[in-house]
């Protein structure tokens, strides 16, 4: 008896404690159990297209998550959307088409080439050679001033040493 009354206090502790770590998992469970998107495919050949277009196409609401991995539920419409496309038996690049129009460049994370993106493509590496170019300039000039700065004409020189004689 007096070992458990030693150790009474841990199990008044405890049990609460437990009691709230039991309720909080079970919480957290029921959140984790997100719906799954189950898809039928005629063959493997359009389930690895449905796989490919969604992991490639992004979520419009999430903006930084591809199709695949969004809970959202405009992902789960296109999703939705992509998978009747192929049933249905457009080409990837219809569907690509369709996805565009809808949604514009947005929707890829790899924006199509056109005019409207070439700075998007090309203007980190203009930025870059324009800086490089800046840089090298500033360079120069401060190599060119550093070297003609030294030297002295007759006129300075002639001050020079007279502010040094009257200094000693």
């Amino acid at each position: 008896m007096r070992i458990f009354h030693k150790f009474s206090w841990q199990f008044r502790v405890c049990r609460p404690i437990s009691a709230l770590l039991l309720i909080l998992s079970i919480s957290l469970m029921a959140t984790l159990n997100a719906q799954v998107d189950t898809f039928d495919f005629e063959n493997e050949e359009q389930q690895k297209r449905f796989r490919t277009l969604s992991n490639e196409l992004r979520c419009p609401m999430c903006q930084n998550t591809n199709l695949s991995g969004s809970t959202g539920g405009v992902a789960e419409d296109l999703r939705r959307e992509v998978h009747r496309m192929i049933i249905d038996g457009f080409s990837d690049t219809e569907i690509e088409k369709f996805m565009f129009d809808r949604y514009g460049d947005f929707i890829f994370y790899r924006p199509r080439l056109r005019a409207e993106t070439i700075l998007l493509w090309f203007g980190p590496i203009i930025f870059l050679l324009i800086g490089g170019y800046l840089a090298l300039g500033i360079w120069r000039r401060a190599r060119l001033s550093s070297v003609g700065s030294t030297s002295l004409d007759s006129q300075q020189e002639a001050q020079l040493q007279k502010l040094l004689r009257n200094k000693h």
